[in-house]
């Protein structure tokens, strides 16, 4: 394999994905039985989003290189231009061109769920397409990059949970369900919930470069209860939801025991490094929670 594309492959994160895909996963599990069910949606939702979140990563990698945020006190992996596998200028080509190929795919998923009689929705989710590149770029490009100004869980949140949950049943069954906005708030809560792992884990070099995160903000204790209201909080959410169903499906509850072995394990960690590791564990539970709760929903 050639040697550069391995070091765009690993500039793109690719651990990053499942959780990505989490909110598709469960938006496209409650839309399910609608008439028809479209796997050309489906397929183009998973490939819309893993554009958009290689793209977030490349441009978190060149935004946090550039402020000297990712510098030789980081914890976690290095990165490409940390590293010098990239240049600044590489980066930013490669940002160019991502974000290009997630507006064109996001155009196609609209076109394919809305075609031209429905030039509203069309509107509407063109406009949510751009706010997502920006969004992407801007949580660690330019000097009012919002993932130094702590709003980077609001954001997760509202992309992660509602946009990806929300935003792919109604591309599916296009129409809108007022409970649905449970299961968006747990998936939104979980991926806040990743983030969250990551601040923690880098709390101290964040304070050293100014870059204020909620962890920052709460400190290494309060970041701990916040951790623990976000899992919590999912789970409680996906149990409300389900219960309110004529027949009620738990079998996402199987995910929730690493995810509470996970969470007991945080609460006792008191070195930042010890969370590296919960990053990915998070992740992947989260994952396992939207393929359990999406069948869930079907069977």
């Amino acid at each position: 394999m050639n040697s550069k594309f391995k070091i765009w492959l690993q500039a793109a994160r690719l651990r990053t994905l499942p959780l990505s895909l989490s909110g598709i996963i469960v938006g496209n599990g409650l839309a399910y039985g609608s008439d028809p069910f479209s796997l050309v949606i489906l397929f183009l939702s998973l490939a819309t989003t893993i554009a958009f979140q290689v793209l977030s990563n490349f441009a978190n990698d060149y935004g946090d290189g550039v402020k000297g945020t990712d510098n030789e006190s980081r914890i976690g992996p290095a990165r490409a231009l940390q590293l010098g596998l990239l240049t600044k200028e590489e980066l930013k080509k490669g940002i160019q061109i991502c974000a290009v190929v997630s507006l064109l795919l996001a155009f196609a998923l609209i076109y394919v769920a809305f075609g031209t009689s429905d030039l509203l929705f069309s509107l509407i989710f063109i406009l949510l397409g751009i706010a997502s590149v920006v969004a992407a770029i801007k949580y660690t490009v330019g000097t009012n990059a919002y993932g130094y100004r702590a709003l980077g869980d609001l954001f997760v949140f509202l992309f992660f949970g509602g946009v990806s949950v929300l935003g792919s049943y109604f591309l599916q069954a296009q129409e809108f369900q007022i409970n649905l906005i449970l299961p968006a708030t747990a998936l939104g809560l979980l991926s806040v919930g990743v983030l969250n792992l990551n601040n923690m884990r880098d709390i101290h070099t964040d304070k050293e470069v100014n870059k204020i995160t909620m962890a920052v903000l709460l400190g290494a204790s309060l970041s701990k209860a916040y951790h623990a209201f976000l899992l919590i909080g999912a789970v409680l959410t996906c149990v409300f939801y389900v219960k309110m169903d004529t027949q009620p499906a738990y079998l996402f509850m199987i995910a929730v025991l690493p995810m509470m072995i996970h969470l007991r394990r945080v609460l006792g960690y008191t070195d930042p490094k010890e969370f590296d590791p919960e990053l990915k564990r998070l992740a992947l539970c989260t994952f396992l929670f939207s393929i359990l709760f999406a069948i869930g929903q079907n069977l």
